[in-house]
């Protein structure tokens, strides 16, 4: 990579009266990323929590996601996530995230994305990240959180199931072993058998390198049904563009379910649950399974709190329902990751600056 290496970090804003500078522009990779965030996950779920109670007392910005749609390619899309996130260490920016799920097919990931962090003061970006670990790194620190916390007054989920084995149920399975999560059986289904097959052997490595948090027994699933009936940790983090589980008497042992992927079930079954999501806004469009339940039910009522609720204890979650918790995914836990990032990067000494990224600085020249 061109530019040279920086030891500081991005300016502190600047008094609104006061003189203003560039910051300097820096690219950090994904294996910089990859290499900061690895081993912390209780550290990252706990910035993550910070930031929904940030988002929760209106020190955040999270305007809705923009889609680019392609019509002759109905299963890809473009989204743009922006948003400003306040508390303590304010940033601005941009998630710009793909998902192609024909990449699959060719042996290379559906999603990649970008991010883009913007100085306050100026509104200059002052770097571009890599963005698809901070994505599943953001996402897996939620599910993790809602794991432990709608679970703290029912039994502890003993059995887990992902159905959809890509790499957010990966980076889930990390993140809740690494948090404490402990399971006496694992199981696994996925459209593709060789998805499945490839996520058995990662659990079985990951046993081996943590004897401390092991799968338990894994079983290959063949069809939905049998996993969910025999989970209370139920795991979506497919691709699935509408409902395909449509049966409420799968869940009549209430499990909890982590709904990441978000259109995975029908009306009936989210209205037969205890619903908990990031933002309610968010969570109810764009055709989610909440947002279906909201135009079957022809209000909100369904919903019963927000992960926010739950961590300051507004909310109570109840022990004799099925339990879904459905975040749309904002923004803001976006920038949280990366800011924190790109402050680890820089404070290594391995900050790559791009030398002359904005060059007409002089008004008139």
């Amino acid at each position: 990579m061109t530019g040279t290496p920086s030891t500081g970090t991005r300016n502190a804003p600047a008094a609104p009266d006061g003189p203003r500078t560039v910051p300097p522009f820096a690219a950090i990779s994904g294996a910089q990323v990859q290499r900061v965030l690895r081993g912390r996950e209780r550290q990252l779920v706990r910035l993550v929590e910070d930031t929904y109670r940030l988002h929760s007392d209106g020190h955040t910005l999270n305007p809705p996601s923009y889609f680019l749609r392609f019509p002759d390619r109905p299963d890809s899309r473009i989204i743009a996530l922006p948003a400003s996130l306040g508390g303590p260490r304010p940033v601005d920016g941009l998630k710009w995230i793909s998902s192609f799920p024909r990449n699959v097919a060719e042996g290379i990931p559906r999603a990649s994305a970008v991010l883009i962090l913007n100085d306050p003061a100026t509104g200059y970006p002052y770097a571009c990240l890599e963005s698809s670990i901070i994505s599943a790194t953001r996402t897996a620190a939620s599910a993790a959180s809602a794991a432990d916390r709608l679970s703290s007054g029912r039994p502890r989920p003993r059995r887990v199931g992902f159905l959809g084995t890509g790499l957010i149920a990966r980076y889930i399975h990390t993140f809740l072993a690494a948090t404490g999560q402990r399971f006496e059986a694992t199981g696994v289904y996925d459209v593709s058998a060789d998805s499945a097959a490839g996520f058995r052997t990662y659990l079985e490595q990951h046993a081996e390198a943590h004897p401390a948090s092991p799968a338990g027994h894994i079983t290959l699933h063949t069809d939905p049904e049998r996993l969910i009936r025999t989970s209370d940790l139920v795991v979506f983090a497919t691709v699935a563009a509408r409902p395909h589980i449509t049966d409420p008497a799968w869940f009549a042992h209430h499990p909890l379910v982590l709904h990441i992927s978000l259109r995975d079930l029908t009306p009936e079954i989210v209205l037969d649950s205890a619903n908990f999501v990031d933002d309610v806004d968010h969570c109810l469009k764009a055709d989610t399974s909440p947002h279906l339940a909201e135009q079957r039910r022809g209000n909100r009522d369904f919903i019963d709190g927000t992960l926010a609720d739950v961590l300051a204890g507004r909310v109570r979650v109840p022990d004799d329902r099925t339990v879904i918790f459905s975040p749309f995914g904002l923004g803001v836990l976006d920038l949280a990751v990366g800011d924190f990032v790109h402050g680890e990067v820089a404070r290594s000494g391995e900050l790559h600056v791009i030398d002359d990224f904005f060059h007409e600085l002089r008004r008139h020249g």
